[in-house]
């Protein structure tokens, strides 16, 4: 084994053998600059960067490093770059450093030490390789060149020391490569000076400087402190990786960033190794750099060793290796490799690194503190998205955006809640580290973590036999077992540290059967309950969904200008419509029901004026309040957001029995004349005893394009409510449907889902959402829109379906008249339609306009899996085109 033939134990990566080295700082005093348009703290690949995006778009930016460049956690990085990554913006980015690493010799006249040898991707199942297929094709998308390649081709051709019966396929992509750390900061850092931005080492920050502005009482930014004096400035990006969190901390900001010690060795010369590709082997969870004549191994391990914080003065230093930690990926590398297990090892690098809970960076805009920017988090990717993220942050800066959908790794994907609960962030980071390497799914949920918040209907949902899905925190039904119920267990660290693993299985089983490329075992069962929804009545628990009250003085300028959509519409009329940003992108859909003040209950509040009641997806709650109150405050609207997402549930009855469903429950006329399609009211719903009325508020709106209704609740008559309406509907056909169905009937009917379909870098008139753009009156991202309806666009969206019985999940390649013309955003199964179902946006080859007349003209198919299907385009979802089903008009 390759630990026997270990030659030594000590530390020699680049020469170094002590576990801290480097110098200390400097004692010469450093003359700073008193103000700086931006500080970037941290001088690691982040910062480097960042300083340099920002540099070559004119900012006047200073970049602050406590010890010296590359010092941190960046100079014993593996420095691999990919190309490919089963999600569509990590491409971009990925692409984006790429490009920088290959032009910087040219923009700075230093190499940046990119060595692009190529990359494998190891598979051992059949599975496996059709994640892999995936991969390649979306790849196509991008202009990405990979090679789907049996393993006597990969031995023959590419890497000839791996054993070809080891593993069952491959994947070969001949662009990748991998990055010297030190060598790419010198020449970023040169590159930034060069361009007017300034650089100190040896400056450590003690202090973020805060202010809280007279208007709205809101922190901010406004500068930095050093020993060596303050710094003004309005903006600071923190980069200081493992140490992300102890300069916020103070400040009330808290980041679920957890360190861990990560590692990898390096052996002993080799014969034949020089300019092999890298690889990874995802089944064996591990990969391979090669450097020189040697390979660098290192994998993810179940059982990583967690930091609590990481020394202020660790500068280039490492750890010990914990060979019982890190013997878990000896076999599988000597198996794959039986050359590697013929050498020692040179070195072992063991360093500390930043993880998160969703194995994603922490990015952009802090909210709870203007001028704060995080760039870091990077779950020791930082190398290959380095370049990437760095033109986005200072895109995020100097624009107030990012150009493209940075929503992942955006820091309001999580709630408050979640980023300072230390517990949550750890146990939901080990998972996300463990199983960094596992298979890529369209259908997973954590393990880890569950249970932070659950609505009012939680435990009926349970005893229903609802399997439970997480987001943002919240517990909220994915579909409804038949028999049996799936309690999420508590967390047992796949085994861990001591824990034993749950005796009860039964709800990771259910997980478990998702796991596939094909249709699921329930996949049937989920269209039970779509089609219960299409022929009678079902009941969606939408609790988790977002619930804000607009009210103040200045309600109606902030709603006029957050919101594209006529907001001057009677009270009570619920209006759909969307908030862009200053790129004319949608920031959120949602919608608006404009009220007068009401009784005082919590669903009828009493408030000065005109009011608003908006109701926005639960998965992005958090980045919707933020875009609000940042809008609100930057145009100092007298306005106030207040969010009651905790304090009502909300229950969605629809399909063609609804109406007769809740007519038996309330006074309150339902009938179109009293009661219209995107209208609302107060009722009262009488209680299946017979003597007590709830007063709830009443939507005539539909996610899914059928005749519906939702209830909104207060938290403490929820469960009275449900009883009622589930003892009255039976005989009526209800039943529940949990978010699986939801979203295959929403996207049947042809609605957008933010995230997916609907970006923060899609545009409405690229959405086709232009019914939404007011013409009169001024809104966030008007321009652009009107821009757009006067010249056209350049991508389009529309709808494609398929006769085969495959399904589709998103990522697909969409050809056009045989040209790859764009790939499918979002993949769902259209039950009523019996028909795959995938909604793309459509590029002109040439970059050219794209109307409805290209859109229509051409021929398509559909690359699934290596292999093309003919589909059918459609401009608008083929599903009730009309809409009279909302109506509660139903032709059979």
């Amino acid at each position: 084994m390759l630990r026997l033939r270990q030659v030594a134990k000590t530390n020699r990566f680049l020469g170094v053998s002590s576990r801290k080295y480097g110098s200390e700082p400097a004692s010469t005093e450093i003359k700073l600059p008193t103000e700086a348009d931006v500080v970037i703290i941290g001088g690691g690949s982040q910062g480097c960067n960042t300083l340099y995006q920002l540099a070559k778009r004119g900012c006047k930016a200073v970049l602050l490093e406590k010890n010296k460049l590359t010092s941190g956690t960046t100079w014993h990085t593996a420095g691999l770059v990919w190309r490919l990554r089963p999600n569509d913006v990590e491409i971009g980015l990925l692409a984006s450093t790429r490009n920088t690493l290959l032009n910087l010799e040219k923009e700075t006249g230093l190499d940046s030490g990119f060595i692009m040898n190529g990359g494998l991707f190891i598979a051992h199942s059949e599975e496996r390789l059709n994640e892999y297929k995936r991969l390649h094709t979306l790849g196509k998308c991008f202009g990405i060149e990979s090679h789907v390649l049996s393993p006597e081709e990969t031995v023959k051709q590419v890497f000839p020391l791996l054993d070809y019966k080891a593993f069952t396929s491959a994947l070969y992509s001949p662009g990748d490569g991998a990055v010297d750390p030190a060598m790419m900061c010198a020449a970023l850092s040169k590159g930034s000076k060069d361009l007017g931005a300034q650089l100190f080492e040896d400056c450590p920050v003690e202090e973020i400087l805060v202010a809280k502005d007279e208007i709205t009482g809101h922190k901010k930014v406004k500068g930095v402190r050093t020993s060596f004096g303050d710094i003004r400035t309005d903006c600071v990006v923190n980069a200081t990786g493992v140490w992300g969190r102890d300069l916020t901390e103070k400040h009330g900001v808290y980041l679920p960033l957890i360190p861990m010690k990560h590692a990898y060795t390096v052996s002993e010369p080799m014969e034949k190794i020089r300019g092999m590709p890298h690889v990874r082997d995802h089944d064996f969870s591990i990969y391979f750099r090669i450097q020189g004549e040697s390979i660098c191994m290192g994998g993810y391990e179940d059982n990583p060793i967690l930091l609590d914080r990481v020394e202020k003065d660790f500068h280039f230093g490492l750890y010990d290796l914990d060979y019982s930690v890190f013997d878990t990926h000896v076999r599988g590398a000597v198996e794959l490799c039986p050359a590697l297990g013929m050498v020692g090892i040179k070195s072992t690098i063991c360093g500390p690194e930043s993880f998160t809970p969703d194995h994603k960076p922490l990015m952009g805009p802090d909210p709870r503190l203007d001028g704060l920017f995080h760039n870091c988090g990077f779950n020791s990717a930082g190398m290959m998205l380095g370049g990437g993220c760095g033109e986005q942050m200072a895109e995020w800066i100097l624009h107030g955006r990012p150009s493209a959908h940075m929503f992942a790794y955006d820091i309001r994907r999580f709630t408050p809640r979640q980023t300072k609960n230390i517990v949550w962030a750890t146990e939901r980071s080990h998972e996300a580290y463990a199983k960094n390497y596992s298979i890529v799914f369209p259908h997973d949920e954590p393990l880890a973590g569950r249970d932070l918040i659950h609505d009012p209907f939680h435990k009926e949902m349970v005893q229903y036999g609802a399997v439970m899905e997480e987001r943002q925190g919240w517990e909220r039904p994915g579909y409804f077992l038949k028999e049996g119920s799936a309690v999420v267990q508590s967390y047992d660290w796949y085994g861990a540290y001591g824990h034993k693993r749950n005796f009860n299985t039964y709800y990771e089983e259910q997980l478990k059967s998702d796991y596939t490329f094909g249709f699921p075992d329930h996949h049937d069962l989920i269209g039970e309950e779509a089609m219960t929804c299409r022929t009678a009545a079902t009941v969606f628990n939408l609790s988790y969904f977002c619930k804000l009250f607009l009210t103040g003085k200045d309600a109606q300028k902030a709603a006029d200008w957050i919101f594209t959509a006529d907001m001057t519409k009677p009270v009570n009329k619920t209006i759909y419509t969307c908030a862009l940003n200053s790129r004319g992108g949608v920031e959120a859909d949602v919608t608006v029901t404009p009220l007068d003040a009401g009784s005082g209950e919590l669903h009828d509040p009493i408030f000065k004026g005109k009011g608003f009641y908006i109701i926005a997806g639960g998965a992005s709650a958090s980045h919707t309040i933020a875009h609000m109150q940042e809008e609100i405050r930057r145009k100092q609207f007298n306005a106030i957001v207040t969010d009651v997402t905790q304090e009502m549930g909300v229950l969605s009855v629809q399909g063609p029995n609804s109406r007769k469903i809740l007519q038996s429950l309330t006074r309150m006329d339902l009938s179109d004349e009293s009661l219209p399609p995107n209208s609302a009211g107060i009722a009262s719903i009488h209680l299946h005893n017979g003597r007590e009325t709830r007063n709830v508020r009443l939507l005539r709106v539909s996610f899914v394009g059928e005749l519906g209704y939702e209830l909104h609740i207060p938290k403490e008559n929820c469960n009275e409510v449900y009883e009622t309406l589930m003892h009255v509907g039976g005989s009526f056909g209800l039943r529940n449907a949990g978010y699986r169905s939801l979203y295959s009937l929403s996207s049947e009917k042809g609605y957008h889902l933010w995230g997916y379909d609907l970006k923060s870098d899609d545009t409405p008139i690229e959405a086709n959402l232009g019914f939404t753009c007011r013409a009169k009156g001024d809104y966030q991202g008007k321009p652009v829109v009107e821009r757009q309806l006067k010249e056209g666009v350049t991508k389009k969206m529309a709808y494609f379906t398929l006769d085969e019985q495959v399904p589709v999940w998103g990522l697909e390649a969409v050809y056009r008249d045989g040209q790859i013309v764009g790939h499918l955003r979002r993949g769902e199964y259209a039950y009523m339609l019996h028909k795959p179902l995938g909604q793309a946006y459509i590029k002109h080859p040439e970059g050219k306009v794209v109307d409805n007349d290209f859109i229509t003209s051409g021929k398509y198919q559909i690359e699934i899996m290596g292999q093309l299907y003919n589909a059918e385009c459609h401009l608008r979802s083929p599903f009730d085109p009309k809409g009279k089903r909302i109506k509660g008009i139903y032709e059979y």
